[in-house]
């Protein structure tokens, strides 16, 4: 199973909570032992001080032994007053009275501090004991002896260890809890947008998704929102445009294949094969004519439009294109009526690249003219720019078809009948000539009248 980024942080979360709880319950008792120890040892000493202080000079008084139960009391501990040889004078418990102590551990009064002490008779568990000498005269009177078990410091230090994992324990709920919240706020939203990705990527751009805080995440929902319906139009106009090219290719290869079969097989008469010779060269031209229009496409997209950017004349390249359909023109009597607004008009502007797009517009022009008609051609010079006119007397475009018209393989007449010859992608190489100079080509068309295409290119600066 695939660990995500927060699972493996929740793990190394849990790790390290585990370990740090075994520490301090492995470590913590006895290091809080060690402290409180230091702190008793600390505190016994300050109150044996006190004890010499105020009782120095009191060892024959009979109420001695009161106040010091009093203290005892009050410390939880057991204090013993000690005579210069050992013997003790006073105690607050009564068992250890005329006690010799240095019979039962001669370093005992010699030690300030003694840990684990067991005086057999005496005391029924280890005791941390606190020796301060009694001053007289330059010389040592006695002993103040305070005694307290080493049990009740142990269970303190228990007690605030378990305390103290109380309170961690607490901490790691409520760290767990903000764990939980920072999931749902964070991960959630990504883990939502990575599966709704995941449906794109199969294809089904139809999957949508819901973040409803208004942050970062809604914003890269909605890129993707955006991408997803992106992607659902191109993979739209990919089938699309398969199946018109399908249909494009399919078509001529059909009567290429059934003529030349036919000619083969000597169905076709000898007399009649030219005319499907014809045929089939019409139909091998109009293929070559549609794969050279697609790889010049491909070429725009892929690596942009490669311009060899020149000043030159727009007024003769308009003549010189002009002219090369003078045949056609003279076939469905058409006349070309150029006007431009000065000799000449110079432009900067992919010489060969404008000539294509004037060699597209003009071709359109001519198909979808009426018999008898004219085409006007002009230039007129508008501030920097030098806007072009192609305008035919014709058919014209339906006006819900004006928008489509930059499409691939589009053709207003669905049929094909008015453009057999016509690929759908003479006003698509167009679009993008134009679109890569940084200048707008727009239509005009009104149908039953005629249509009017104007594009802008830049002047030359003298």
């Amino acid at each position: 199973m695939k660990r995500t980024a927060f699972v493996k942080l929740i793990l190394c979360y849990c790790f390290a909570a585990i370990s740090m709880f075994l520490l301090l319950n492995t470590f913590g008792v006895k290091f809080m032992e060690q402290k409180l120890m230091d702190r008793k040892k600390d505190e016994l000493y300050k109150e044996a001080t006190i004890i010499v202080s105020d009782y120095a000079t009191k060892l024959s008084h009979s109420d001695m032994e009161e106040q010091m139960r009093v203290i005892d009391k009050f410390l939880g501990t057991r204090i013993w007053i000690v005579s210069e040889a050992g013997i003790v004078v006073a105690d607050t418990r009564s068992n250890a009275n005329r006690m010799n102590i240095t019979n039962m551990d001669v370093n005992f009064l010699e030690q300030t501090f003694s840990e684990n002490v067991y005086f057999k008779g005496i005391f029924s568990e280890p005791m941390l004991s606190v020796v301060v000498r009694i001053p007289y005269n330059y010389s040592i009177k006695g002993y103040v002896c305070i005694h307290i078990p080493m049990d009740s410091i142990r269970s303190e230090s228990i007690y605030y260890t378990d305390l103290v994992s109380v309170c961690y324990l607490v901490f790691l709920i409520i760290l767990f809890l903000i764990f939980m919240i920072i999931y749902y706020i964070t991960v959630f939203p990504v883990r939502r947008i990575t599966k709704v990705c995941s449906e794109y990527a199969k294809g089904n751009f139809d999957e949508r998704m819901e973040i409803r805080t208004n942050d970062e995440y809604r914003e890269l929902a909605n890129s993707v929102k955006y991408m997803a319906d992106e992607l659902k139009n191109l993979d739209d106009y990919q089938k699309k445009f398969v199946a018109n090219i399908s249909h494009d290719f399919r078509s001529p290869l059909t009567s290429i294949g059934g003529y030349a079969e036919a000619m083969r097989d000597g169905t076709i008469p000898y007399e009649m094969q030219n005319k499907y010779l014809d045929i089939i060269l019409f139909e091998t031209e109009r293929l070559t004519k549609l794969t050279t229009n697609l790889l010049a496409l491909n070429s725009f997209e892929n690596k942009g439009t490669l311009l060899d950017i020149s000043s030159f004349d727009i007024n003769a390249v308009i003549r010189k294109t002009a002219a090369t359909f003078e045949g056609q023109c003279t076939k469905k009597r058409i006349v070309f009526k150029l006007e431009f607004s000065a000799k000449e008009t110079f432009v900067d502007a992919d010489i060969d690249k404008i000539q294509q797009v004037l060699y597209n517009l003009i071709d359109n022009a001519i198909k979808f003219s009426n018999v008898d008609s004219t085409i006007k051609v002009t230039t007129e010079e508008k501030g920097s720019k030098v806007l072009i006119s192609v305008k035919d007397h014709g058919i014209g475009i339906p006006k819900d078809s004006i928008k489509k018209i930059w499409e691939r393989f589009y053709k207003t007449d669905s049929s094909r009948g008015k453009d057999k010859k016509g690929t759908g992608l003479g006003l698509s190489i167009t679009k993008e000539i134009i679109t890569s100079h940084n200048e707008n080509i727009n239509v005009v068309s009104t149908e039953g009248v005629g249509t009017e295409f104007i594009f802008s290119l830049k002047k030359t600066d003298y």
